[in-house]
């Protein structure tokens, strides 16, 4: 139950992050730029073809073949996590993983870019987008649980050899 649970999160996640790309992209593009605080935060209408910043610019074909791969191993690492509350932080760690990779293959595949929205001009940091926050924001969590949270026996589940011996 608490597969489907996680993958209806992900569905929402995925429609939210469409949607607000949809109305940059019907509004923002036709418009131009919108200051939410001037000179502070913008939304602004970007086609970004790369990854992160713009990284791998013009690489769509391989960023989608390594998403999929990605998506394949942490679809597979869910799948193995063991059930009790002490992994409910992973699992929601690899829903907002997947649902930003998810969000950003969409683009990629349909579009041949992502449709970035989020400016912050203060710093002039590159534009980003919904699926974006989610996987940096749940690559940050994941950091955090492994440093001070999880220990290495959490993760005996993953070796191969602890699977045999409880057989």
């Amino acid at each position: 139950m608490k597969k489907i649970i996680h993958l209806i999160y992900v569905v929402l996640l995925i429609a939210l992050d469409q949607f607000t790309k949809y109305l940059a992209a019907t509004i923002l593009k036709v418009d131009g730029p919108f200051p939410v605080i001037p000179k502070v935060f913008s939304l602004y209408y970007h086609e970004n073809n790369g990854a992160v910043w713009g990284i791998m610019s013009g690489k769509i074909s391989f960023l989608i073949i390594i998403t999929i791969i990605i998506m394949t191993g942490m679809v597979l690492f869910y799948l193995k996590i063991p059930a009790g509350k002490r992994y409910n932080y992973m699992r929601i760690v690899l829903v907002f993983l997947s649902a930003g990779a998810i969000g950003n293959l969409i683009d990629r595949s349909v579009n041949k870019y992502v449709v970035d929205f989020l400016y912050f001009e203060l710093i002039d940091f590159p534009i980003f987008n919904l699926a974006d926050c989610y996987v940096t924001g749940a690559a940050a969590f994941l950091i955090i649980l492994c440093l001070f949270y999880y220990k290495d026996e959490d993760f005996a589940f993953l070796n191969r050899k602890e699977e045999q011996k409880h057989e």
